[in-house]
């Protein structure tokens, strides 16, 4: 077997033929871990991100769109048979004019009104605010009703509203 090989006349040739391959290995291997980089972690390129999605992080629902009026945290605690119950919600007016919340639970079916100050927060279901009793509600606990909101010269909205028991610590002193 015969091999040739070539020398160059001084060191710093060999550490340039040394170096040359260093770099093509390290430009290799930088190619291949960006490559593997993107198909690792290409799909979330283009699956949205589940925490860019609004969602109300809590029993009740938010109301978007009803006019002037923000609802926050909007459900009703009703009793077993779902003939009556009491609708529970923040409701937020950030304007400097009073406005009133109007609310059908159902097609047809009970309305209630809400009056809010300008400039104020009415806290249904809390210490200062009784939760307002809905009566001939027809919607068992566990299901969830339709409900319009409307406020201001809006034309409102249509809202799943969660009916819920009082079987639970926190929510049994709101069951009716």
């Amino acid at each position: 077997m015969i091999s040739i090989h070539r020398h160059s006349g001084s060191a710093r040739g060999r550490s340039a033929a040394a170096l040359g391959t260093r770099s093509r290995r390290l430009i290799a291997s930088l190619a291949v871990g960006g490559a593997l980089a993107l198909t690792a972690t290409g799909c979330s390129m283009i699956s949205p991100q589940a925490t860019t999605i609004p969602y109300s992080a809590a029993e009740g629902t938010n109301v978007h769109g009803s006019g002037p009026l923000e609802v926050r945290n909007a459900l009703i605690v009703a009793n077993e048979d779902g003939s009556e119950g009491n609708f529970v919600a923040a409701i937020i007016n950030r304007t400097d004019d009073s406005h009133t919340l109007s609310v059908e639970f159902g097609e047809g079916g009970p309305a209630l009104e809400v009056r809010v100050p300008a400039n104020s927060t009415v806290s249904l279901g809390s210490d200062e605010d009784e939760p307002l009793l809905v009566e001939d509600l027809d919607a068992l606990p566990g299901t969830d009703i339709t409900t319009f909101f409307q406020s201001g010269d809006a034309e409102g909205t249509l809202v799943s509203v969660p009916v819920l028991d009082g079987s639970l610590d926190y929510l049994s002193a709101l069951a009716p």
